[in-house]
């Protein structure tokens, strides 16, 4: 499916399951349909099923949210005590659409709780009390984590339910299941070909030949400072950040986070940030971005270097791409109607000689060197490996049996949940385009929401987003430069040079660019690049006159 026939359902305000491989747009999607709800005044719960997922989205999580915390079944004098709290049943009761993302590691239990307390705080017996529930994921990544006690109590009651799609929540809430098929982060069709076999268990002796030829040998292991280590293990991470962090011969800076509000919500930010709680730097530090910020030029997930400190004492990065950035504290909070709730305040830094592959999820890596060797849960091999933007970015010190292999439950579920995808496809196919965009108006007015403000907007004022993220978004839509020109209102110059930037900071890829290029100077390209690297030039005056203006 793709993202656009998506949005037209989510639209609908069908309950969805908007799932997909990695690097599909599922995040693109899902901000798109944000968006579209806020420009008509409809404030969706934004939620997920972690603290680290949360903040990627600028949410909380699935448990604050519905005011179920930290518990799994509810009795009826736990729902009398939610009842006691005004703020969470006015919150509950005036939302029309909750969206939960990283829905794969939200277990069946607590979305029955979700379930239960909506039903009961709104008054209605619909599932979830008759609001939209969008939820979002792929099943194929890291799934729920239990504890021993709880993976015991499960055997001895012989209780199979784990994945959300298990619970009979999910099956009330009988999504619409919009399976998007595009791909916009890997441009090596080799890497997605072993991303696909993974996820179909078809590991054949190509794949563990194409895995093993990116195995390091120990003489190399010295040689990868510039690739992130992901780990398994918490254990290892640490040990291997400290040590290189204390190698280092200048001064440590510590810089440890502020916050404010209440303290369970404190909490629960300070769980979910991948910012630590006290920052240790020195220059030469290996160090990764956690938080996106578009105009200074980082997203969650860039690598970079600390070159030195300002005279504020922030840390100055350098990253991968070359550019130079001041860093500074940025806040993670919790919000509710333009409230803030709570906030905590850091450098979105952390050290990134390695990471785990829990905090990985969600990242998007130029290069990664990856131990799977101590690989203990499904989905573990997959979510590491596909971090990375293609095959030759991946760096592996080793992997096991398990790293590899995928749940058996999400693999017989996965063909039922593609073919229900292609049903939907078909159905939306078949409905007019004056019913659909009806139903859709009909969503709006019952969410209490205004048709008549989004007709009387301008597209140019409709951005809310940052400029280069929406370029972004319709360069993934594969629009030509003018015509995301047009439809921005701005000059084509500007729009290249949003792309440009945007190709600078690995945001897309080869292929899109190339698609920008007019036919009869493909042949010329490589000439140009060329006289690029003999004069060691980033300006294009000094090539331009190489060439007498023929370019």
């Amino acid at each position: 499916m793709l993202q656009s026939e998506a949005l037209s359902i989510l639209k609908t305000g069908a309950n969805v399951f908007l799932t997909g491989e990695p690097g599909s747009g599922k995040t693109y999607t899902l901000n798109r349909y944000i968006e579209y709800l806020r420009e008509h005044e409809i404030e969706p719960a934004i939620t997920a099923s972690t603290g680290i997922a949360a903040t990627h989205l600028g949410g909380t999580t699935i448990h604050s949210w519905s005011g179920i915390g930290i518990k799994k079944e509810l009795t009826h004098k736990d729902i009398e005590k939610i009842r006691t709290k005004n703020y969470l049943v006015s919150r509950l009761q005036k939302t029309s659409a909750l969206i939960i993302d990283e829905v794969s590691m939200l277990e069946a239990r607590i979305l029955a709780c979700v379930n239960l307390v909506l039903k009961e705080i709104r008054g209605s017996d619909k599932p979830f009390g008759g609001i939209q529930v969008v939820f979002t994921g792929d099943f194929f990544q890291l799934p729920p984590v239990f504890s021993r006690d709880e993976s015991q109590l499960m055997i001895d009651n012989n209780s199979q339910s784990q994945f959300a799609f298990e619970s009979d929540s999910w099956d009330e809430a009988n999504p619409v299941v919009c399976y998007l098929s595009e791909q916009h982060r890997q441009e090596d069709s080799s890497f997605l070909s072993l991303l696909k076999s993974i996820r179909k268990k078809d590991i054949t002796d190509t794949i563990h030949t194409s895995l093993t030829e990116r195995i390091l040998h120990p003489t190399e292991l010295d040689e990868d400072g510039n690739h992130t280590k992901l780990y398994s293990h918490n254990l290892d991470v640490d040990k291997i950040n400290y040590q290189k962090l204390a190698l280092l011969p200048d001064e440590e800076y510590c810089f440890e986070m502020t916050s404010s509000g209440k303290k369970a919500l404190v909490d629960q930010l300070m769980k979910g940030c991948l910012s630590p709680e006290i920052l240790r730097l020195k220059k030469n530090a290996r160090v990764i971005f956690t938080k996106n910020n578009f105009e200074q030029g980082f997203v969650n997930g860039t690598i970079g270097n600390v070159v030195g400190f300002s005279k504020d004492n922030f840390p100055i990065v350098e990253t991968l791409s070359g550019r130079e950035i001041t860093v500074e504290p940025m806040e993670w909070t919790v919000e509710e109607k333009d409230k803030v709730l709570a906030g905590i305040t850091q450098f979105p830094l952390r050290l990134a000689w390695a990471i785990t592959v829990h905090k990985s999820q969600g990242m998007t890596l130029d290069s990664a060197t990856v131990d799977l060797s101590k690989a203990f849960e499904y989905g573990q091999g997959y979510v590491a490996i596909s971090r990375v933007r293609s095959f030759s970015g991946l760096y592996l010190l080793g992997y096991n049996e398990r790293a590899l292999e995928v749940h058996p439950v999400v693999f017989e579920n996965d063909d039922l949940f593609q073919q229900r995808s292609s049903l939907s496809r078909d159905h939306l196919k078949k409905i007019p385009e004056n019913e659909l965009l009806e139903k859709q108006k009909k969503f709006i007015v019952a969410c209490g929401g205004s048709i008549a403000k989004s007709k009387h907007k301008s597209k140019k004022k409709s951005y809310k987003s940052d400029t280069y993220d929406v370029t972004l978004s319709l360069v993934n839509e594969g629009k030509s430069i003018k015509d995301i020109a047009h439809e921005r209102g701005l000059k084509k110059e500007t729009i290249l040079n949003h792309v440009e930037r945007l190709f600078d900071e690995g945001k897309i890829s080869n292929g899109q660019v190339k698609k920008y290029i007019p036919s009869h100077l493909n042949g010329s390209v490589p000439q140009i690049q060329k006289a690029f690297q003999e004069l060691g030039a980033e300006y294009l005056s000094p090539v331009y006159k190489k060439f007498n203006g023929k370019y």
